[in-house]
């Protein structure tokens, strides 16, 4: 019982020294009555730098020996040492020899709170975190002073001599039993350090960001005061600690309430650096946003002023930190943005899980030197955006590695050098979601067409310069035919267009009404002696149920079929693309014939049943849904004889119309960049206004 009270009234006399949350607005208030700085800013990071290395050479693991010297010594580069101090320290010297001379004097006895004021006191004038740095610089005076004494004991005359003077010799045969005080001490001094380190942090971040009034930043404010007076002290506990080994020796043994008190110490310390670190995380968050806010507003004031190059548009979307940001896709050396001066450039903008298909037809249209085909004058840029806040894995990096790869044009070296801020600029300005887009800057860094792949899929490279007026002007000289259907998707059938035959191109899933309409259309044109090939076009969405009825066609000769899938894509992306670049011009089924036909195409693939449309040469075109067509054949005894007389194709022109009713349930699937379509769609069919859906689709097989 008598133990338990001596160790009660131990922990009650520690804890006046340790003072509690009761008494913190008082002892708050004489901390701040000691702080009267003069405006001297002072670059305390060297210092702070400095006594890290001090204190991290600073150990009792380490004792010299006479075989051990060399390698033990290092060398330290004087100049770069010298360099990086700028001369601070020469005009700090007295004041910390002063301190240290402080602390040296009163750590040996008397009140730690009294000493901690006296230091405080004589840190007046300067500001939090040269108080604490300069308070840490001069421990880190005595305290490097012991521990090299100690270590080059063995082998330096003049160590050896203050080795004696101290008993030092005595302490280090002795290292084992005083282990638990120095790895005491050295935890504590690590805490310090850290809570130091972050109040240098706090007084490093950037004025024009974050200002002392700002909340986390005030919040911080009114720790530091508290934090500075807790390292003091704690460097003051250190202190007496190493002092008490001087002359004492190993004899000395902490008392229960000096192991207390550090341990005490480090872990007040530690408490203190969580909360620090925490406002310092929500200021850097402040920082970055008002930072981002910058950057976007920059690129907003950018793309709406004029400029004599791209280089300061460029610069602002792709230069980032880095000197050399991209990759030239011939090369695969990494190049500066410099190399695009004057240029048209096409940012080419995706995430990293663009189609196959995707990437193989643009690969093939930039490399496209066809006769009849102008030169290519302008450079595209790959993009990459990620979401920053999912993580990114060795799969991503794989991805992206292997996509950068095969891209024959500059892409970025990483998409983490694409700032934030650009991100948002081209989500909200440039309305990027999911699907690519080639935003398209003349060599003066402005947009002249907010997205080019449209062109770029329906006429390649005769689009350039790839600006708005230009696509204007192509769609002026376009007319619906089947040339333009095609392109040169498949060779084969300009070539049959030429010779005046009968096409026809059909698409769906069924394979039954596949079987029905090509055997049924093949036994018509064969009683009619009309020359008709067939091509199966399949959908959208060539996943599994086309390639299974592309085997069934091919197995059974059913028709011709396009093997590649990328001709079966780049098909129906071309038709999307002049829906999108229509509506972009402001263009309707009401008053664009092209519009029409188009919405009529992609009206068939939406639906869940088959289609055909049967042309000869550039002039005759007609089409229908599946099961009007076939019901349409199947009567072609009623209508045989307007075949020699009108032709093949109007005479099934007229033939459809008895078919066409107006029950009729049209499905249109407009993929993608739902911020360019327009609020009301009009049927193709019956001019009427079309519903409006939101439909999300995966592989949907």
């Amino acid at each position: 019982m008598a133990a338990a009270a001596a160790a009660q009234k131990m922990l009650r006399k520690s804890e006046r020294h340790l003072f509690s949350s009761s008494d913190d607005a008082a002892v708050l208030k004489q901390i701040l009555a000691t702080h009267s700085p003069d405006g001297l800013d002072v670059d305390v990071r060297p210092i702070l730098h400095v006594v890290e290395e001090v204190m991290r050479r600073s150990t009792p693991t380490v004792i010299v020996t006479p075989e051990s010297i060399e390698p033990q010594l290092e060398v330290l580069d004087e100049k770069m040492h010298y360099a990086a101090m700028g001369g601070v320290l020469e005009s700090l010297a007295y004041t910390i020899h002063k301190i240290y001379c402080e602390i040296a004097y009163r750590a040996g006895g008397g009140d730690a709170h009294t000493t901690t004021m006296h230091v405080l006191n004589s840190l007046s004038t300067y500001t939090w975190d040269a108080k604490v740095v300069l308070a840490l610089a001069a421990f880190a005076v005595g305290y490097g002073e012991f521990w090299l004494t100690a270590q080059l004991h063995t082998v330096h005359p003049l160590a050896r001599s203050l080795a004696q003077l101290k008993q030092l010799p005595d302490i280090l045969e002795h290292t084992d039993a005083l282990r638990p005080r120095f790895d005491a001490v050295n935890n504590l001094i690590h805490a310090m350090l850290d809570v130091a380190k972050c109040i240098v942090e706090f007084k490093e971040l950037p004025s024009e960001y974050i200002t002392l009034d700002s909340h986390d930043m005030n919040m911080a404010m009114a720790h530091i005061p508290t934090a500075v007076y807790w390292i003091i002290r704690s460097i003051i506990a250190c202190s007496s600690q190493i002092i008490g080994l001087i002359g004492l020796g190993h004899e000395y043994i902490s008392s229960t309430t000096e192991a207390w008190e550090l341990s005490s110490l480090a872990h007040k310390l530690r408490n203190m650096h969580g909360h620090l670190m925490k406002q310092l995380a929500l200021c850097h968050q402040h920082i970055a946003e008002r930072r981002h806010i910058e950057a976007y507003d920059t690129l907003v004031r950018l793309f709406e002023t004029l400029h004599l190059d791209n280089m300061k548009i460029l610069k602002a979307m792709i230069h980032s930190k880095d000197d050399l940001p991209l990759i030239d896709g011939q090369t695969k050396r990494r190049v500066g943005v410099d190399v695009l001066r004057r240029k048209i450039v096409m940012l080419f903008i995706s995430d990293i899980d663009i189609s196959p298909e995707e990437l193989f037809v643009l690969i093939q249209l930039y490399n496209d030197t066809h006769q009849g085909k102008i030169e290519r004058n302008y450079e595209i840029v790959w993009l990459p955006i990620i979401d920053k806040n999912l993580p990114w894995l060795p799969e991503k990096e794989e991805a992206f590695d292997r996509l950068a790869s095969t891209m024959p044009w500059y892409s970025l070296h990483h998409p983490s050098l694409l700032d934030p801020a650009v991100i948002k600029y081209i989500r909200e300005v440039w309305k990027f979601e999911k699907r690519p887009m080639l935003v398209v800057l003349d060599p003066q860094g402005k947009v002249v067409s907010p997205n080019a792949l449209h062109m770029m899929w329906i006429w390649g490279s005769l689009a350039f310069p790839f600006t708005s007026n230009r696509e204007e002007a192509l769609w002026r000289e376009e007319t619906w035919r089947l040339e333009f259907l095609v392109d040169e998707i498949d060779p084969m059938i300009l070539n049959w267009i030429k010779e005046d035959r009968h096409v026809c191109l059909y698409g769906g899933e069924d394979i039954d009404w596949i079987r029905r309409f090509t055997t049924t259309l093949r036994r018509v044109t064969q009683e009619a002696r009309i020359p008709l090939e067939m091509v199966y076009v399949g959908k959208s969405n060539p996943k599994e149920r086309v390639k299974k009825a592309i085997a069934a066609i091919a197995t059974e000769k059913l028709s011709g079929y396009w093997q590649d899938p990328a001709m079966v894509w780049f098909f129906w992306v071309r038709l999307e693309s002049m829906l999108h670049s229509k509506m972009q011009h402001g263009k309707s089924i009401e008053n664009d014939p092209i519009m029409q036909e188009v919405m009529t195409m992609l009206s068939f693939d939406g639906s869940d049943e088959g289609w055909a449309v049967i042309s000869r040469g550039s002039v005759e075109m007609v089409k229908a849904h599946g099961k009007k067509i076939v019901d349409c054949l199947l009567q072609f005894d009623t209508w045989r004889e307007y075949v020699q007389q009108d032709g093949f194709v109007p005479a099934l022109t007229n033939a459809l119309v008895p078919f066409h009713t107006h029950e009729h349930c049209t499905r249109l699937i407009l993929p993608g960049e739902t911020g360019n379509i327009k609020e009301q769609v009009v049927c193709a069919e019956c001019k009427k206004p079309m519903e409006k859906f939101v439909l999300y689709r995966c592989c949907n097989d």
